[in-house]
């Protein structure tokens, strides 16, 4: 645990750009703005944020320039992030001196890593929270009003975290008709090059009827889709199960609480993010056939093709494994769209090593996937390898432009296969393609764009789709003519 309290005269700070989190202050209203990145997690720890800053008070800011706290939700699964942070700090100090009053606040995965000594390196930063500590976030900007500058990265297995008040009217679902939903936190996978159980700590399930209840709440207030969240979600529960616990912790097994979910009237869709390979039973592969909300994607993070890198990597399953669960969910639902996250330029890494994860992607068929070359993270047991067995940066990147060139063949590919269907598409709001256009996404969690001009179905709503053409980024519809006689 690292917690510190710094008392002294507020510093200087600097310029801002455009705030994420969109509203018009009250006059006479202290006023808020968030910068988010990183993860689904993250977009919905921000959002949990402005509720709470809504709830002490706080009105949202038009813009950065008109808020009086700023709060940078940060993200440090990749070295890039992070100096994305230090960056922002740095440009941030003439926002600060531009007003008197002013609060700058840094919270997320990098706030959780380096914790108190970001106030040492950043004079025009007045508070410093961890992830386990949203629900502080109100006082410690209270406390900065009164001149005093804190870190809180103290780490909690409490359940308390979970219990947040009830969204006000104000916080928006930042799609409409969309939701996220934390079901868990914390990771106890230690996969070699992940930082997230040192930043997000150990797994923690939530109570099943605090979600359904939540699950409720938000059908309530129009949302249509949920995607329920965790650092390892299909985790949930596990830790209580295996304790024989599960009844008094008030959780459930991952597949029985996608079925209570899916006996709720008015939710349509369930997804969820970001599941690990490993903890896929029979249950949960039998839902994507039996359960009429549950969408027919999985992301399925493969990470790589070669059983090596997967060993070294620590991800507890080979890619024979991996192809098994892949036939398994296709056996239950046929048509269910797969995507993934890759890793090239693993520390000793080979060019056979490469061609496995190449093979395997083409095997797999990945609908779409997110790949990223190696970045060493601190404190991580692929850090030590990367000193000795890098792989050369030009190598990485000839690696990842493959992949990427591989995967945009086979994204194009499965679009264009889809071209004739009828679809149902959860309108999302304006496209951007530009002009009348709107854009949605189809049960397999693809863009859909289409003219908006007369469009029978308000954003935040599900209509029927004729997808009519491909792009390697999107697919391209039309309203059918049950739409448009409706």
């Amino acid at each position: 645990m690292r917690r510190s309290r710094q008392r002294g005269r507020l510093a200087d700070a600097g310029s801002g750009a455009g705030a994420l989190d969109r509203g018009a202050a009250v006059e006479g209203t202290r006023s808020f703005a968030i910068r988010t990145y990183g993860c689904q997690m993250n977009v919905h720890d921000s959002q949990k944020l402005a509720n709470l800053l809504h709830h002490a008070g706080y009105a949202a800011a038009t813009s950065e320039g008109e808020a009086d706290l700023l709060i940078i939700n940060t993200c440090s699964i990749r070295e890039k992030a992070e100096h994305h942070l230090y960056s922002d700090l740095g440009g941030l100090k003439g926002w600060r001196a531009a007003s008197p009053g002013r609060v700058l606040g840094v919270g997320g995965c990098v706030a959780q890593q380096v914790g108190d000594a970001l106030l040492g390196r950043f004079p025009q930063l007045d508070f410093v929270f961890g992830t386990h500590n949203i629900r502080h976030v109100a006082l410690m900007a209270a406390a900065a009003e009164r001149g005093e500058r804190s870190a809180d990265t103290s780490e909690t297995t409490s359940l308390d975290r979970f219990d947040l008040p009830a969204r006000q009217p104000q916080t928006a679902e930042s799609t409409p008709g969309r939701a996220f939903l934390t079901v868990m936190e914390g990771c106890d996978m230690f996969c070699s090059f992940c930082i997230v159980p040192r930043t997000r700590g150990r797994e923690v399930s939530r109570p099943a009827a605090d979600i359904l209840g939540e699950a409720r709440a938000l059908v309530d207030r129009g949302v249509r889709e949920v995607t329920l969240l965790g650092q390892t979600v299909n985790a949930y529960g596990r830790h209580d199960r295996r304790r024989g616990h599960s009844a008094a912790a008030g959780t459930l097994a991952f597949a029985a609480l996608l079925a209570e979910l899916d006996a709720i009237s008015g939710l349509e869709r369930i997804r969820y993010t970001s599941p690990h390979p490993s903890f896929f039973d029979d249950a949960l592969v039998r839902a994507h056939g039996e359960l009429e909300s549950l969408c027919p994607h999985v992301h399925l993070p493969l990470q790589s093709g070669s059983n090596a890198v997967l060993a070294a990597m620590r991800r507890r399953y080979t890619r024979e494994a991996f192809l098994e669960l892949v036939e398994a969910l296709r056996s239950a639902r046929p048509d269910i769209a797969l995507t993934s996250d890759l890793i090239v330029g693993f520390p000793g890494e080979t060019d056979d090593d490469f061609q496995d994860t190449l093979e395997l992607v083409e095997r797999v068929r990945f609908v779409d996937h997110y790949s990223f070359k190696y970045s060493s993270r601190p404190g991580t047991a692929a850090a030590e390898l990367a000193v000795t067995d890098a792989v050369p940066a030009e190598v990485a990147q000839d690696r990842l432009e493959r992949l990427q060139g591989l995967q945009r063949r086979l994204t194009l590919a499965y679009h264009r296969r889809r071209v004739g269907e009828c679809s149902a598409v959860l309108i999302e709001g304006p496209s951007r393609r530009g002009g009348s256009q709107l854009c949605g996404r189809d049960p397999y969690n693809r863009v859909v764009n289409l003219d908006g001009a007369g469009s029978p179905v308000a954003p935040g709503a599900i209509g029927p789709v004729e997808i009519v053409d491909a792009t390697p980024h999107s697919l391209i519809g039309e309203w059918s003519s049950s739409a448009l006689a409706s």
